[in-house]
């Protein structure tokens, strides 16, 4: 059985944001439901975070309890928000080859 939660987080909907991705992956890791939990964050959701404190303090909080948060660089350097996403502690680099390796899996990604 897989024990790896894969989600992907592109949306800059910050309701969706806290009651889905934050909520979800935060409590999966910290209640034992998933052991490994991974966020991607590509897309308008790195302009989210970095531009909303309330949502930096999730991430680091996530960060800090286990859950694995990667961005997108070339997003991140398209959007400008590069310092502030590594500010949250998280791991920025280039992704494609990430994703991609994700869906060859055949294992489930959760996009939001």
């Amino acid at each position: 059985m897989n024990n790896c939660a894969k989600i992907l987080w592109t949306t800059d909907n910050k309701e969706t944001a806290l009651n889905m991705v934050c909520l979800y992956a935060h409590n999966a890791k910290l209640k034992g439901w998933i052991e490994n939990v991974q966020i991607l964050v590509w897309g308008a959701s790195q302009k989210l975070i970095s531009e909303d404190k309330e949502i930096q303090e999730e991430v680091k909080s996530m960060i800090a309890d286990g859950v694995e948060i990667i961005a997108c660089q070339k997003c991140s350097e398209n959007l400008g928000v590069k310092d502030e996403l590594q500010a949250c502690n998280m791991q920025v680099y280039y992704t494609g080859e990430l994703l991609s390796s994700w869906i060859k899996s055949g294992e489930t990604v959760i996009s939001v």
